[in-house]
């Protein structure tokens, strides 16, 4: 018969080896422990830097329980002891002899700004990781009263991250993240999203006089391939003022090879002869969309980035700001399309009739000096 395992055996195979970071953060905790005048060489990290609850414990102990006589400290396990109470304070799980393993497998005590600086690294990647991953949450959130307001500010407080990362880590020029990244997920309404699509090519091909005023819509703010080449086709006839309504834009998407995908015809006709609503509601629906895609993307872009240990905090930066860059260009082009309608400017007030008045100064005295020489 088949051995079968022991439950035991079960939870040893399901624990994760540590990673390197773990063992940095054992270095860097032995070196404090076992020469704490180090700790003035230490910058950059607090106790919410390290990897596990035990170790950031250990380190606010250790910043916090005043330092020994380094005289005293080399005879006695005083201090020691004073650490551990204060650990325990916040992980009861520290013991003696994980503070007797940590100072054991330090290397070299001289080199904790080098383990410090790692452990810093380290934390940035999961700030940035973390902050990725509540922008993509808030991207799905359907109980969102205002959407597109609440994900912008998740973009903002990402690239805050970003910025802070770059200000700890300043970027090298060239450097990219080697992750290749995500293609982009199909929107979970994109039923709904066709249907709308359909009704702004509809209502665009029916009121070409409108276009002008969504001139903030781009044809990749599109789901469909055929969407965004029929609304380039649009485009593209108002702005020469020739004649739209279906035939011309079916014509015109076949000089472009639109139909060459199958796409019938007939279809297509039918799709432009059913406008309904404003053409801004239906462009504004179509951005709002875009936006948010754009920001999901964005953010598993960077998701991935930060995902891959193997990326420096500089790759990180370099990547992250690229990626915001793209939510950016979408979010002006949104400042465009909600911002509140101007009121033209006032017209210009007829100039009053001339009026005799008071002699100009200049005036006044060239006539006193005419009268003086008489």
């Amino acid at each position: 018969m088949p051995h079968a395992p022991e439950s035991d055996e079960d939870d040893l195979d399901a624990i994760a080896p540590p990673q390197p970071v773990f063992h940095v953060e054992q270095a860097l905790l032995g070196a404090l422990l076992l020469e704490p005048h180090r700790l003035d060489d230490v910058s950059g990290i607090a106790a919410d830097s390290f990897s596990s609850a035990a170790h950031s414990a250990l380190y606010a102990a250790i910043s916090t329980v005043p330092r020994p006589d380094p005289a005293e400290h080399a005879k006695n396990t005083k201090w020691l002891d004073r650490v551990l109470d204060a650990g325990r304070e916040r992980a009861r799980g520290l013991t003696a002899s994980y503070l007797h393993a940590l100072v054991q497998v330090c290397p070299w005590p001289s080199h904790a700004p080098a383990y410090a600086r790692m452990v810093e690294a380290e934390h940035a990647r999961r700030r940035l990781l973390t902050a990725a991953e509540r922008l993509v949450h808030t991207v799905h959130d359907v109980c969102l009263p205002h959407p597109v307001q609440t994900v912008l500010a998740e973009a903002d407080a990402l690239a805050a991250v970003v910025d802070d990362i770059a200000n700890r880590f300043p970027p090298r020029s060239g450097v990219l993240p080697r992750t290749p990244a995500p293609p982009p997920a199909l929107a979970p309404d994109h039923t709904e999203a066709v249907e709308e699509e359909q009704l702004l090519l509809a209502t665009a091909t029916a009121r070409p006089g409108d276009i002008d005023s969504v001139r903030w819509l781009i044809p990749d703010d599109l789901t469909l391939p055929l969407h965004a080449g029929l609304w380039q086709c649009l485009t593209t006839l108002a702005r020469r003022s020739e004649a739209v309504d279906p035939v011309t834009v079916l014509w015109e998407a076949q000089q472009r090879g639109l139909l060459d995908d199958g796409s019938e015809p007939g279809e297509v006709l039918r799709m432009l002869a059913e406008p309904a609503g404003s053409l801004e509601h239906w462009g504004e629906r179509a951005l709002q969309r875009s936006l948010l895609a754009m920001a999901e993307h964005t953010g598993r872009r960077i998701e991935a980035y930060a995902g891959d240990p193997a990326n420096t905090p500089f790759q990180l930066v370099v990547g992250a700001r690229r990626a915001l860059a793209d939510i950016a260009a979408v979010r002006t082009r949104w400042q465009h399309a909600t911002a509140p309608l101007r009121c033209p400017p006032p017209r210009r007030r007829p100039a009053p009739a001339t009026r005799a008045g008071p002699p100009t100064t200049t005036a006044a005295h060239t006539a006193g000096s005419t009268r003086a020489t008489r």
